[in-house]
């Protein structure tokens, strides 16, 4: 069995050496180091926390919080900083559907197969 998990660690790596992951980083790492959208993203959250509570109790919030919440969303969409990162996360996430896809085709055809591996 453990031969199963050094595999997937190597494919860990291999997954951490991309180019799609290493641009995934680079967009994660610049926004972290951007204050603008920082301080819109704690925006959001403290608008988020309070339509939370609003909704939990029942209460529909009002339509300025609601605007307020929309307004900062618009806001950190069209910042080229978060463009980019949803560009770049798309791109991994494409990868790792085609890595998905594969291991599930890999276990299907062991599946089939009538040779068993001890664990």
């Amino acid at each position: 069995m453990a031969g199963i998990y050094d595999m997937a660690r190597e494919l860990g790596g291999a997954l951490a050496r991309t180019d799609e992951y290493q641009a995934f980083k680079r967009a994660m790492d610049a926004v972290g180091d951007d204050r603008e959208m920082a301080e819109i993203r704690s925006r959001l959250e403290g608008l988020e926390g309070q339509i939370e509570a609003l909704l939990r109790t029942g209460q529909e919030p009002e339509d300025d919080l609601k605007k307020a919440y929309g307004d900062a969303t618009e806001e950190l969409q069209t910042m080229a900083g978060y463009q980019r990162l949803v560009a770049a996360q798309t791109n991994f996430e494409k990868i790792m559907y085609k890595v998905n896809q594969t291991v599930a085709e890999g276990i299907e055809q062991g599946a089939q197969s009538r040779i068993i591996i001890s664990s």
